[in-house]
């Protein structure tokens, strides 16, 4: 098998306790969250759309956005926001993007903002706001705007499942992840809720994830750690190749914890970089498990690189590869498509030392077949989570990327989505 190396999935080595706990967004102390149902959608629905979080008190706050040059409206409120020292709430809706909607788009997700300041008696730019949904479709404001006080009346500290299931669009279950972290003669909790299941490429996928904490950070370290944990969760994963208009994450910090300040380059720092990355990563493999009709979770794992550059080009190439996730759908554990992959990637290859393996059998050994039986094979690949291995035998680097299959099912579901929405709309005489 491969050298081994610092896994992806606990940069930590198992040295840090972390505890899963439950709660989500709402586990950590000073967090309270909720959700109402306003119709954006559909008037007639029932089902949670907007959601809100709140920190009862003065919060360190970072967020990382999409790197798509086209930005939804809420995205260009968010990172105008987000220079405000201290944010107390986001408030979240599932149904619409608000994404190309020009001026008024920018007017509504500033609106949303203002009507959960005055409710909170805080400023607008404490407030961020995001939104996911369909691209292009006007914000029906006015279904939103009356159901925040509604909101901000429902928060509670048990308030975190509803806000969950009130982001969610195409997903079909909930994604929440929360652990609490031993550290000194106390602990601090991070907890987490995120919501994507297509648009979902490296880079920042069209997602979003919203995560609190009680530890106490500064700006400047919050933002290290962010960056480690991104680039290491939610860079990391492929659905389908897209990157969207809405991606945002964000972390909210508010220092209620029992623990000392968090220090630069201290064990506390790692400590907390760790445990951030741990959330973020489990939340971002949830989001490849419930990928738009996905039948398959494949981690590919790139080992033995030249460097980490060349590594992580052959990774996210084989895992955005059709032909690579076609085979997968069909459970054919075919290393020649794969080999192919790594060959155009433009990382530095040797095809003679190529070493490929399906779980724990080697399918290609120095870039030739194996005589290892495709039967023994095909029972991995039918598994609905495997690992690939690709051992380029060249250098000490590694890289992880996690994705999945491409079904049948998949292009059905995204064929007609707005084309669907806008014949509802005029059939119900909305448009």
């Amino acid at each position: 098998m491969p050298h081994s190396h610092k896994s992806q999935d606990d940069p930590c080595n198992g040295r840090v306790p972390f505890k899963v706990i439950e709660g989500g967004v709402t586990a950590a102390k000073g967090f309270r969250a909720s959700a109402v149902n306003c119709g954006i959608k559909n008037p007639e629905a029932t089902r949670l759309d907007l959601a809100l979080i709140v920190s009862d008190t003065p919060t360190v706050t970072d967020a990382v956005f999409t790197t798509n040059k086209v930005r939804a409206a809420c995205v260009r409120v968010c990172q105008q926001h987000l220079k405000e020292s201290d944010t107390r709430a986001i408030i979240a809706n599932s149904g619409n993007a608000n994404a190309c909607t020009g001026v008024q788009g920018i007017q509504d997700a500033k609106a949303m903002t203002k009507a959960v300041a005055e409710e909170l008696g805080v400023k607008m730019r404490q407030v961020m706001v995001c939104s996911t949904g369909i691209i292009g479709m006007p914000m029906p404001i006015e279904r939103i705007l009356p159901k925040v006080p509604a909101a901000v009346e429902k928060l509670s500290d048990q308030g975190s499942e509803d806000a969950m299931r009130a982001i969610m669009t195409s997903d079909t279950r909930p994604k929440t992840f929360a652990v609490d972290v031993p550290c000194g003669k106390g602990s601090f909790r991070i907890g987490g809720i995120a919501k994507g299941a297509g648009m979902i490429c490296p880079n920042m996928a069209t997602m979003l994830c919203f995560i609190t904490t009680d530890a106490k950070i500064g700006k400047d370290e919050l933002h290290r750690s962010m960056r480690y944990a991104v680039e290491k969760s939610f860079n990391c994963i492929t659905i389908d190749g897209d990157t969207s208009t809405n991606d945002t994450v964000i972390v909210m910090s508010n220092g209620q914890s029992d623990v000392p300040t968090i220090r630069k380059n201290s064990p506390e720092a790692e400590l907390f970089r760790c445990a951030l990355h741990k959330v973020m990563l489990e939340l971002a493999k949830m989001i490849v498990c419930d990928g738009e009709r996905v039948t398959k979770f494949v981690e590919i794992r790139v080992r033995n690189a030249r460097t980490l550059t060349d590594a992580r080009k052959v990774a996210e190439t084989v895992a955005k590869s059709l032909l690579v996730k076609c085979s997968f759908h069909g459970c054919d554990p075919n290393w020649g498509r794969i080999i192919h992959a790594v060959g155009y990637s433009g990382a530095r290859i040797r095809e003679e030392l190529i070493d490929i393996y399906f779980g724990g059998l080697q399918a290609c050994k120095g870039g030739l077949a194996t005589k290892t039986p495709i039967s023994e094979m095909e029972k991995v690949v039918k598994e609905p989570k495997f690992t690939v291995t690709i051992d380029l035998n060249l250098g000490t680097s590694g890289y992880t990327v996690y994705t999945s299959d491409l079904s049948e099912e998949y292009v059905d579901f995204n064929s007609a989505e707005y084309s669907a929405a806008i014949h509802a709309k005029r059939q119900k005489g909305f448009a």
